[in-house]
């Protein structure tokens, strides 16, 4: 068998699909993990959702396994040195979801400086107009480049940071940023999204080294992985007002249980990753991927080489996500 859709699609990519492959269309079963291992024996490409968890474990009954697309949220799910090891080439669209974020980021701030009132000169509480804020963008992912043009239509000034990037790259000025250090650039904003995208080595980065330089009543918007935020000293910054409110689209389990720093914090909002599921960032993410998969899947055996993460736009510079056919 050619491919395995294991994660709902749409029905004209399905069929696109199904005219050029054989496909076998089985959601059900991301709730039968022995299923599923069961059903991999003779497949050369899948596509999962993110409950579906593919490790060492389940790569040993796919021994023709080649492809894993991901359409929709992380790839969390998916053990990325397991695959390498396996040979198993990893396909997700970097850019179809940035509209969609960029514009959840926005109506979450805009709701946070409204509904979180500060202190203003008169005495009385007020909300705060995000035209009127500095914006701190924490992550130059593909939704910076969104959020950018989104902010400036406001007429909001907008910095940013990234360790990955030097203060000279031209990305700053292409998406018109001004660079800046971290602990700069939280103490001059009056609003920071963060989408900077995770590795271990900045677990915790948002911790007590630059969280208490925070701009007062600060609010933060976040749809990247939490553990880019070290809790307590999340906790501590809510508690104390620095941070007058935050937003975090991801949570790991078990971060709001009784005892945890964060339990019973009034002033953070969590939704369980939707920034970046749209129906239209859904069809634009979906084609990109089975697109690239079609072409691996047309390649002969000998010709599909080993492992590499597929990203099938051009993180920086990409003006549009791929049309439908």
């Amino acid at each position: 068998m050619d491919l395995l859709i294991v994660e709902p699609l749409e029905a004209e990519v399905t069929q696109w699909l199904g005219e050029r492959h054989s496909v076998q269309y089985a959601p059900e079963l991301a709730r039968d993990p022995r299923a599923f291992r069961q059903a991999l024996y003779n497949v050369r490409a899948m596509i999962i959702p993110p409950s579906v968890t593919l490790d060492a474990q389940a790569l040993h009954y796919a021994p023709v396994l080649r492809v894993v697309g991901r359409v929709s949220a992380g790839v969390e799910n998916i053990d990325l040195d397991a695959c390498a090891r396996a040979g198993v080439e990893l396909v997700r669209s970097v850019t179809a979801t940035a509209q969609a974020e960029a514009e959840f980021m926005i109506g979450a701030l805009l709701s946070l400086l409204r509904r979180v009132p500060v202190v203003g000169s008169d005495g009385m509480l007020v909300g705060r107009e995000l035209s009127a804020c500095t914006v701190g963008l924490i992550g130059m992912a593909p939704a910076a480049r969104s959020m950018s043009q989104l902010l400036a239509a406001f007429g909001s000034k907008v910095v940013g940071y990234d360790p990955s990037l030097h203060a000279s790259d031209a990305v700053w000025e292409r998406w018109k940023v001004r660079p800046l250090g971290l602990r700069e650039l939280l103490e001059v904003s009056d609003a920071v999204c963060v989408q900077l995208h995770y590795f271990t080595r900045y677990h915790g980065l948002l911790g007590e080294r630059f969280l208490p330089f925070c701009k007062p009543d600060q609010v933060i918007v976040s749809i990247a992985h939490s553990g880019l935020f070290d809790e307590r000293a999340l906790a501590q910054a809510l508690s104390s007002g620095r941070v007058s409110a935050a937003w975090l689209d991801s949570l790991e389990p078990g971060a709001l249980d009784e005892g945890r720093p964060l339990y019973g914090m009034g002033t953070l909002q969590i939704t369980p990753r939707v920034a970046s599921t749209t129906r239209e960032s859904r069809l634009r993410s979906a084609w990109a991927v089975v697109k690239r998969i079609d072409e691996l899947l047309s390649l002969t055996p000998a010709a599909a080489g080993g492992f590499k993460s597929t990203s099938t736009d051009v993180p920086l510079d990409l003006e549009a996500a791929p049309a439908s056919p």
